[in-house]
């Protein structure tokens, strides 16, 4: 579908829940032992599509009012898990299915199928797994056997999917593990979230750097309820919404205390000279005159899009590093930025491993393409509100991925939609 959108934004929004930590939460729940809810007021796609293939392999998990009701895990199912367009939820249920010995058939959709995933095949298929496909590394894949505990190795430049869904299937495994990352790990916070969701299961990992220790044999036990907190993700548009446009943007439902990485919104702004108020729940992004600088994205991959957007906006260059792994996202993140920030008139360049912006003044002189990707979307979005002209997005639908009231939120702010 395709949209207009253009107008001042200003008041208060609250960002919908987190979906890296939901992921995460229904997936301890479904593998405990007692029934849990999990409280979220709103869900996209990629939740929907973890919840759909939980229940492929045996849990019994309904969503109404904001809660999902998880009963965990009976009898253990194979069967097709349909991941939509979620890596998470494909990275992660592939240890988890391996572990529990659900044969299973793995698909997906739009970009999914294409994905890297040949380090976390390869590592399953030491440990008592094979699988079946029709093309190398690519979906549909069909797994099957009995993961088996042991020594692993993963390198840490490729994803952190693949380790977070191996910390979530080794506890349940026979032997005792160990998982070794050669290498820098990319997106660690993600890995605190996940070894944090592991502690309120009260599972036990022993991590020393980039080694994780899991004795085998343990058990799931969630409490009774758990609440999925804030997105820092979905909160990033909205900072930056703030710092480059003309009225201050309070974002509220924040746990600025938060294990989330992309919270590193704040202080990536703030050194680009942003003025931000933080306090208990509540981020005040208020306008400000930003300047070029170097951000470092091994962290914060998905904060790219969108600070390319306060970049734009910036005086001087700014120059993202550590961007290559954006190419294999639901679209070229870094191709995709680069075309649409062309289409306001703005310059940028693309290296190997790098994402560079020229500050200037946007004009809205062609189509956004959001190549059906959910961050590249609301990143233009984001930049029509301070771009002269009416702004053109097209395919805008594909923020139901992970946000699918973006555009409701938008028009609530002041935005127009049409």
């Amino acid at each position: 579908m395709d949209i207009k959108v253009h107008g001042t934004l200003k008041g208060t929004v609250v960002p919908p829940p987190s979906k890296s930590q939901a992921h995460r939460l229904l997936i301890c729940a479904a593998l405990g032992t007692e029934p849990c809810s999990v409280v979220c007021s709103s869900v996209n796609d990629d939740i929907m599509a973890t919840m759909r293939c939980l229940n492929a392999i045996g849990a019994k998990i309904t969503f109404s009012s904001g809660i999902f009701d998880v009963q965990p895990l009976d009898l253990i199912k194979g069967g097709t898990l349909d991941c939509g367009e979620s890596g998470s939820t494909l990275r992660f249920l592939m240890s988890v299915a391996a572990v529990l010995g659900a044969d299973a058939t793995f698909t997906g959709a739009g970009k999914l199928p294409q994905r890297p995933m040949g380090a976390l095949t390869d590592v399953l298929s030491g440990h008592g797994i094979s699988f079946e496909c029709h093309s190398e590394h690519e979906l549909p894949v069909t797994c099957r056997g009995t993961l088996k505990g042991g020594a692993f190795t993963l390198p840490g430049n490729v994803s952190s999917q693949y380790l977070t869904g191996l910390l979530f299937a080794l506890p349940l495994a026979a032997e005792d593990s160990v998982i070794e990352v050669t290498g820098g790990l990319t997106s660690a916070s993600y890995i605190d979230m996940t070894i944090d969701a592991l502690r309120v299961a009260g599972i036990a990992v022993e991590r020393r750097n980039n080694i994780f220790s899991i004795k085998g044999g343990q058990r799931y036990r969630m409490p009774r309820r758990v609440v999925v907190e804030g997105d820092w993700s979905s909160a990033a548009f909205w900072a930056v919404a703030g710092v480059i446009g003309k009225q201050p943007l309070t974002i509220e439902g924040m746990n600025t205390g938060t294990l989330q990485g992309d919270s590193a919104i704040i202080d990536h702004l703030r050194s680009m000279g942003a003025f931000i108020e933080t306090a208990a729940g509540k981020v005040v992004a208020m306008p400000s005159h930003l300047f070029g600088t170097e951000l470092d994205s091994m962290d914060t991959p998905d904060l790219v899009p969108i600070l390319s957007v306060a970049a734009a906006m910036a005086q001087g260059t700014t120059t993202f590093t550590n961007v290559g792994r954006l190419r294999f996202k639901e679209s070229d993140r870094l191709a995709a930025m680069k075309s649409v920030l062309a289409s306001f008139g703005i310059d940028s360049t693309v290296g190997e491993d790098t994402f560079t912006v020229y500050g200037g003044e946007p004009e809205a002189v062609a189509p956004a393409n959001s190549f059906g990707d959910h961050r590249i979307a609301m990143s233009a979005a984001v930049l029509a509100t301070v771009a002269k002209g009416i702004t053109t997005i097209t395919g805008s639908e594909c923020v139901a991925k992970s946000y699918p009231a973006f555009f409701e939120d938008f028009a609530a702010l002041g935005g127009m939609v049409e």
